[in-house]
């Protein structure tokens, strides 16, 4: 007999054919109290433009580890004395338990498979490296815990074959360890009793997972362009730079999202702002993690948005500012070629701002067309979607909007 479950964090073998993304239990060894990681349990690998990490889970709490094996995460860590708790978890899931003993983690049948170490100074860290220097993996558990030992972590063992996992009591911590540095560790342990760690954690891979997929931009002709009168605009200044062709995803409907382009091309009038985007009114829709969408009035210093490319290419971006103040606006429209659907947006009236142009194969006339140099005929990019939207998440209802 085998299960087969959905997994977002790996760090075994791929199982081919059509579950390549999926982890494979089998259950065909019938005298044998704990599966064995190397025979038995095969993950699929986390595939991303960033390393791919490692979630392990270290909990007394039943709920929590119900919640964790729905997503994909089996192996659990124990204190070597509730050896009974891991026996009864493996007997209504299906886990692979590891002990914390004399500085080590082992399995079942007392086999090593980590190096494990409290670590509270810079002179203990050095120590450690020394005395474990063959370990494979390594659990450090940082009891001062501060964003510069994770740093400290990453760069000490960046370079070598080590897979690194530091233990984290919240998502935002385990997010610092697992891009500190850019590259971060290479994965995160996760000590926690409450299942809302886990969803919050399962949603950060979820939004990390964002990146590698391109969205399907399409080209879309300008039908109208129109001067309108006054209104409070958005500028958003993002916390990361953006390059030519990328920018935010915008639209005063949420069926069809504007590519809206980034202040960082040079101008005669005003000194580029590769961080900023001059994104359109407050009521305007704009693309953020996790699919959804939310109104430009909403977004403040701490969240994101999602900064996409020409190609479709999108990465998740941490808002610094947003700057709202009232200036004259233009009314743009467009279709994609055989649809009967018209999608628009208000843009400030400004030489500065643009709407992202499709590419032409490789090669392509411009980058973004000024809203002040629009005319019928023109191309842009836009995103279509599903348009009825429930606090920012898209739902199957009837909706009429003009």
């Amino acid at each position: 007999m085998a299960l087969v479950l959905p997994s977002v964090s790996v760090s075994y073998p791929k199982v081919p054919g059509k579950w390549k993304n999926c982890r494979y239990v089998d259950f065909s060894s019938k005298g044998r109290t704990f599966p064995r990681v190397n025979r038995v349990t095969r993950m699929c690998t986390f595939t991303s433009s960033k390393s791919k990490k490692t979630v392990w889970i270290w909990t007394e709490n039943k709920q929590v580890m119900t919640a964790a094996v729905e997503r994909g995460w089996n192996i659990f860590i124990f204190p070597s004395n509730r050896q009974d708790l891991a026996l009864e978890w493996s007997s209504i899931a299906v886990i692979y338990p590891l002990f914390i003993e004399e500085g080590r983690l082992i399995d079942h049948e007392h086999q090593r498979v980590a190096a494990f170490a409290e670590i509270s100074s810079p002179q203990q860290l050095e120590q450690f490296q020394i005395s474990e220097e063959q370990a494979d993996k390594i659990v450090v558990n940082l009891l001062d815990w501060q964003v510069i030992p994770a740093e400290n972590i990453v760069a000490a063992f960046q370079g070598t074959q080590k897979t690194v996992l530091a233990v984290s009591k919240t998502q935002s911590e385990a997010q610092v360890f697992l891009e500190a540095l850019e590259h971060g560790l290479g994965g995160i342990v996760m000590k926690v009793e409450d299942v809302g760690a886990i969803l919050e954690l399962k949603g950060y891979f979820d939004r990390r997972s964002e990146v590698d997929s391109l969205l399907n931009l399409k080209k879309a002709k300008i039908t109208h362009v129109q001067v309108t009168g006054m209104g409070d605009r958005v500028c958003v200044d993002l916390c990361s730079l953006m390059k030519p062709g990328e920018g935010l995803l915008v639209g005063c409907f949420a069926r069809g999202l504007f590519l809206v382009h980034s202040e960082c091309l040079e101008s005669n009038y005003i000194s580029s702002r590769p961080f900023r985007v001059n994104a359109g009114p407050v009521h305007a829709y704009v693309a953020v993690p996790g699919g959804k969408t939310s109104y430009l009035s909403e977004l403040k210093s701490g969240k994101e948005v999602i900064v996409v490319d020409q190609r479709g290419m999108q990465r998740t971006a941490i808002v610094g500012r947003v700057k709202v103040e009232t200036r004259s606006l233009i009314l743009v429209e467009a279709k994609v070629e055989s649809e009967n659907e018209s999608y628009s947006i208000l843009l400030q009236n400004a030489e500065t701002v643009g709407l992202v142009s499709p590419l032409n194969g490789e090669e392509h006339q411009q980058t973004a067309i000024p809203v002040t140099s629009l005319k019928v005929g023109d191309e842009v990019l836009l995103l279509v979607q599903g348009g009825a939207r429930h606090t920012g998440i898209e739902i199957k209802e009837f909706i009429v909007e003009k």
